[in-house]
Parts: structure tokens; sequence; C-alpha cells
């Protein structure tokens, strides 16, 4: 439960960080790279296992820790187009909603509990997302332009899933740190590569500091999540539903107390739901 809890600390402080960047105008792209060679140093650092570079092509997992960071920073790449052309609300609800890729995954594929309660828990916390994510009342898409939502919902599911897979068959226990650590490492690498596809080749200290500060707690938030994931009696289904509606309600709140944001009734209707299929969910 310890390490549930710290996964959704470290991931809503990300949405926090993420505001404090428009507001001291740092370059998300260079300040998200840095982060993710931060977030590999220390995961290298704090790694149980003593091995060099060159031993990492012979782990198990280490392919999968590869693709893992393509879709790591491509996701995100989607999250930010999306966001700039269909609005933060459907960039939100697009990459929330996507908890039911990996709880359907855990049902399916690893036999775990479909009680009608906690199906009836899952629905009930997408539709709390959607609530808790729509800011933006008149936004309309068209056909053409659901391509990107489209996109980032699976993408988002399948980066929870694949870590799930990752995890439940390849994973052991002393080596989730740097498994960890190697997905920023490829996520920073292709990071890099995109500098040099857009020409943004200069770098300033803004950003090298904001990467630094982002990298931490992205780094242990993707950890404590697979330290959920491999503990004894919660289900990966049931971690999912929690953590990412817990993530949603946890920043709603964040943004209300500390940056003043604003929250219409269907917002706060949507955090009040998802305290309830937390519940919901955890228990039955």
């Amino acid at each position: 439960m310890n390490y549930l809890i710290l996964s959704i600390v470290t991931a809503s402080s990300l949405y926090a960080i993420f505001k404090m960047f428009s507001r001291f105008g740092i370059n998300n792209l260079h300040a998200i790279t840095i982060n993710y060679f931060t977030a590999f140093t220390l995961g290298f650092l704090l790694s149980p296992l003593k091995i060099t570079l060159k031993e990492l092509p012979a782990l198990p997992w280490f392919y999968y820790a590869m693709g893992l960071g393509v879709l790591f920073i491509s996701v995100f790449n989607v999250m930010a187009y999306t966001s700039q052309k269909n609005g933060m609300a459907v960039a939100s609800t697009a990459s929330k909603m996507s908890v039911v890729i990996p709880v359907l995954a855990g049902i399916l594929l690893y036999g775990e509990s479909k009680g009608i309660l906690k199906i009836v828990g899952v629905l009930l916390a997408i539709y709390a997302v959607y609530l808790t994510a729509s800011k933006n009342e008149g936004v309309q898409n068209k056909a053409k332009g659901l391509l990107f939502p489209i996109l980032l919902f699976f993408g988002s599911g399948a980066i929870d899933t694949l870590l799930k897979y990752v995890e439940n068959q390849f994973v052991s226990n002393e080596s989730v740190a740097l498994f960890s650590a190697c997905i920023f490492l490829f996520a920073g690498i292709f990071g890099l590569i995109s500098w040099w596809i857009t020409r943004q080749l200069r770098i300033d200290f803004k950003s090298i500091a904001g990467g630094i500060v982002l990298g931490i707690p992205n780094y242990f938030s993707v950890y404590f999540l697979i330290k959920t994931l491999a503990s004894e009696g919660i289900e990966s289904s049931t971690a999912f539903t929690i953590i990412n509606v817990a993530v949603v309600a946890l920043s709603t709140l964040i943004g209300l107390m500390v940056f003043k944001e604003k929250l219409s009734l269907k917002n706060r209707l949507g955090v009040l739901l998802a305290i309830i299929s937390i519940f919901i969910v955890a228990y039955f």
C-alpha cells in the first residue's frame, strides 16, 4: 500500500512541475529530455545490480525497455499535440480513460477477478475521469481531429499494459530500479534525436534545472508503479484503476488549492465519483 500511495503522489507532482514550466518560460522539449537522463542516472545509481553498460543488452528485459522508452517520449509528444489542437480536456480524458486497457488485460490475460461490483467501479472510474478532466466545455471534435486523441488513448494504455507484462515475465525484484532507469535512458536518447529533427539545439540553464527537478519524481513514479504491480495482494487491474483515478483527483485538488484553478460543478462531481470508485475497486 505504501508503494501505491507513493506512486500516486509522485505522478501527481509531475503535473504541478509542468505547470511551473510555463510560468518560468522553460523549454518543454529540452527539460523533458534532461529529465529522462536525470531519471536514468538516478535509477542506475540506486540499482542494487551493479553491472556495466556493456552488460545491459544481455538482460532479458533490455529490448522491452527500449520499446517502452520510445513509447514514453512518443506518447508525451502526442499528448502535447492533442492538448494544442484538441484542448486539455480532450488530452486528459484520452490519456486517463486508457486505464480500461490494462484493466481488461489483467482480467483477460492474468485471470484477475471480474466481479460485477469491480466492473461497475471501473466504469464509474472512467466516467469520473471524464467529468474531472472536462474543463473546456465548448470543445467540438470533428472526425479528422480524432486521430491524435485515439493515438493518445491507445498509447497510454499500451505503456501501462506492457509495463505489467514485462514486470510479470522478466523483471526480478532487485532489477526494478535498473529496468526503470533504462526506460528513461532510451526515452532521453530519442529526445536528443528530436532536438536534431526540430533544430532546437541550444539549451539554457533554466531548462537544465527544470529537467533535473522533473526527473527525480518522474523516475520514482515509474519505480513505485512497478513495485506496486509486483506487490502481493493487489491485482494490476485494481492498482491501475486506483492510481489513474487518484492522480486525476489529486492533481485537480493541487490545481484548485495551489494554482487557484476554477472547478465547475461537473469537475467537483468527477472528483467525488473518483473517490467512490477507488473504494469500490479496492475493496470489492
